[in-house]
């Protein structure tokens, strides 16, 4: 009962004109901001954190981080779906998918869907952790370092395995990933690693950098080495709104998506890079 009294309790206030204006107006500065290439949530809401000084109720100028937060996480979507650049670190996964639909005329199903899926699966994860939060965070405490390395290890085998009949690339790849994600200080020793002296180095790649280095130039060296010269225009959005086709292919993605995505968020440490 007590969980039921204080959802009825933050109802009532976030549910007043004032937030759900603030909650809108978070939304679309962050929306605006993520579509930007290479800032995240964090860098938006570091830059827009001087708004919230005027604010007098510390609950509205939370509401407006948290519309920020969500906004700027969709927003990295869009650059991803028509600029095949991702505006964040999670946005990634999306520049796949979602820019070949953009190729094939369909950017405003793919933006569309993009969108529903962020709000239904950013919905039921806050339902979830506010029913279970005493239990997920007690199982969060209990996923230690070994915990964490066993699911780096699963996830560097199933990137090999997903790799088809290219398994050497895949373990090519596989093995630039470590070499890579090794530069730096190392967090245990606090040694750098791989920086042969150059000061930027020891901070490591950023993995945001890497990402729109990886898409974005991919798609400049592939123009420049075919022999057809490429057109250039503009990616027609077309509708917004999916048919009921994309609706059924799409329902058990975003399902699954939220299942996955909510259970490795409760990691420490982990999040949608993952």
């Amino acid at each position: 009962m007590d969980i039921f009294q204080g959802l009825l309790n933050g109802f009532s206030i976030a549910l007043t004109g004032v937030n759900l204006l603030f909650a809108f107006l978070g939304a679309l500065l962050g929306t605006a901001i993520g579509v930007l290439p290479g800032l995240g949530p964090a860098a938006t809401i570091a830059l827009l954190l001087p708004i919230t000084y005027n604010i007098s109720s510390p609950v509205t100028a939370i509401i407006l981080m948290a519309g920020i937060f969500y906004g700027s996480m969709y927003g990295g979507s869009t650059t991803s779906i028509l600029l095949n650049l991702p505006g964040e670190a999670a946005s990634v996964v999306t520049c796949i998918d979602g820019y070949k639909m953009a190729q094939k005329g369909r950017a405003g199903a793919a933006l569309g869907i993009a969108a529903i899926g962020s709000f239904v699966a950013g919905t039921l994860g806050v339902i979830g952790l506010t029913l279970f939060a005493p239990p997920i965070a007690e199982f969060a405490l209990k996923f230690g370092p070994p915990e964490k390395f066993a699911l780096a290890m699963v996830g560097l085998l199933m990137a090999v395995t997903l790799s088809g009949s290219s398994i050497v690339k895949g373990l090519i790849m596989m093995a630039l990933g470590l070499l890579f994600a090794s530069v730096g200080i190392d967090p245990i020793s606090g040694k750098t690693r791989f920086a042969f002296g150059i000061t930027e180095l020891q901070g490591g790649f950023d993995f945001v950098t890497m990402a729109m280095g990886v898409f974005g130039l991919g798609e400049i060296f592939y123009n420049l080495e075919s022999a057809t010269r490429a057109e250039i225009g503009t990616t027609r959005v077309g509708q917004i709104w999916p048919k009921t086709a994309d609706w059924v292919r799409s329902r058990w993605a975003m399902l699954r998506g939220t299942l996955i995505g909510f259970f490795i968020g409760i990691i420490p440490g982990g999040g949608a890079v993952i």
